[in-house]
């Protein structure tokens, strides 16, 4: 049976596993119809009124989508979550994220990015570990679900060459369920690190995931101007050797492109297309300072975008162009970035900016609206990834990565428009039910994969031991 079903919400009668044993997170094969007074499908049905989906938790795959009284006819035998009050949504996309950055939320935001890499990011990489990867992404998994997040695209960066210790964010993923997709950022600047090392961390990420049924991999590049340029011509090799995709930062500041000219002659992207990384399928992360130029060979070559508005902000990093970027066709999803540099990992507090510093740039109310930020966050985030065809939208034979807002509180009492309120009201208090391809990974607000105290009580421990290792005393209260 279901686990975890809200209580009074519950009508009686009525391919992607990361566990192989028993889980008390599935219902056994059964048949889950998930129900709600508007269902926000993010594909060819568009939005339906008293609608419901439903999903079989063993394949994990959504067998119908419709009005409430269809599907429900369809699937006499099976259980029903939720009622006419509720919003249901495709899992959301988390485009861009630094697990690595797990253990140091709340930290440095009066800094610029220079200083922040230099202060924070640079005395911490050399002591991250696999244990500390995964103790830092079950803690901000955790949260990542509380805010209706099912996929997370990360970038571990660290400088501890031999460790492996972005495995651990594959460990750590595949415990609380999360699906998504993993790379190993790495760099050899400004500290030299030995090149074979960083290569034999790609192939073993890309070997550890292809045992992983949820997760994939990419080939990491921390940012371009990070890497040698014996690195940089090595790395996209690599990826074009094996037919690796790629995920990396771009023109995130205005330093990284002044810095690019006087070394290369031309900005990182212009590097970046000498060496044939654009001839590659690349997600680059920010894209703020860029030029006609650089959109028309973003557009040329098919690439995607990662818009991180919190992080942008706490950094004062700038404003990224995202209307023009769409408008030129190029998809664009939203990232929370790293816990060092967002602190937060709540997807409604990312579309919410998302949409507000747009309107407020521009000065125009339309410039980037509710429904494009969900949009963003949803279908364009996973067709960004390439993985539109599993993931994005509620669809038939589509992965079943879907989010329950429950009406039963304050900020959800009543529904005039759902993206307007779901982006401009809704909390993460308001997610009630998670499922991740079938499985209910939260359920009635409590998350059934972990013990949550205990992941607390881990990251703490570490969190004061990495405070210690990297000698951060006058950063944190926690030396």
């Amino acid at each position: 049976m279901l686990q975890g079903r809200p209580d009074g919400r519950t009508e009686p009668g009525d391919q992607m596993r990361t566990h192989s044993g028993p889980d008390s997170a599935r219902d056994g094969g059964l048949v889950t119809v998930a129900r709600a007074g508007h269902v926000l499908t993010m594909g060819p049905k568009g939005d339906i009124a008293d609608g419901a989906v439903a999903f079989d938790g063993a394949d994990g795959l959504i067998r119908a989508v419709g009005g409430h009284s269809t599907v429900r006819a369809a699937f006499p035998e099976a259980s029903t979550v939720g009622d006419s009050r509720d919003v249901l949504v495709p899992g959301l996309v988390n485009a861009h994220d630094h697990l690595s950055e797990g253990l140091i939320s709340g930290i440095g935001e009066t800094m610029s990015l220079y200083e922040w890499q230099q202060r924070l990011i640079r005395p911490v990489g050399p002591h991250l570990t696999r244990e500390m990867a995964r103790a830092g992404t079950l803690l901000k998994g955790a949260e990542m679900i509380r805010s209706g997040i099912t996929c997370v695209n990360d970038m571990f960066v660290h400088a501890n060459p031999g460790s492996l210790a972005s495995l651990g964010v594959a460990d750590g993923l595949e415990e609380i369920g999360l699906g998504g997709v993993i790379c190993f950022g790495a760099h050899d600047l400004p500290d030299p690190l030995p090149m074979s090392a960083l290569l034999e961390e790609h192939e073993a990420l890309s070997e550890r995931l292809s045992q992983s049924e949820n997760v994939g991999f990419r080939l990491g590049i921390a940012t371009i101007h990070a890497q040698t340029n014996q690195l940089f011509d090595a790395s996209v090799k690599l990826a074009a050797r094996h037919g690796w995709k790629v995920h990396t930062h771009l023109a995130e500041v205005r330093e990284e492109i002044t810095e690019a000219r006087l070394a290369y002659g031309t900005n990182t992207l212009g590097r970046g297309v000498s060496a044939g990384l654009l001839d590659l399928d690349v997600i680059f992360a920010h894209c703020i300072w860029v030029n006609e130029p650089d959109i028309d060979v973003l557009t040329r070559h098919a690439s995607s975008i990662v818009h991180n508005p919190l992080a942008n902000m706490i950094l004062a990093s700038g404003v990224c162009p995202v209307p023009r970027l769409r408008a030129a066709g190029i998809p664009v999803a939203l990232g929370t970035d790293g816990a060092g540099s967002n602190d937060s990992h709540d997807m409604l507090q990312v579309m919410k900016c998302a949409s507000l510093v747009q309107k407020l740039h521009h000065l125009d109310p339309l410039a980037l609206t509710a429904r494009d930020v969900i949009t963003m966050a949803t279908i364009e985030g996973a067709r960004a990834l390439r993985i539109d065809d599993r993931l994005g939208s509620l669809e038939v034979g589509k992965q079943a990565d879907v989010v329950r807002f429950a009406g039963d509180g304050v900020r959800l009492a009543y529904v005039h428009d759902p993206y307007q309120q779901l982006v401009f009201c809704a909390g993460p208090d308001d997610v009630a039910d998670v499922w991740v391809a079938g499985r209910h990974v939260l359920a009635n607000r409590r998350l059934t994969t972990v013990d949550e105290a205990a992941v607390v009580s881990e990251a703490r421990r570490l969190a004061a031991e990495l405070v210690r290792l990297a000698d951060l005393g006058q950063l944190s209260a926690m030396a």
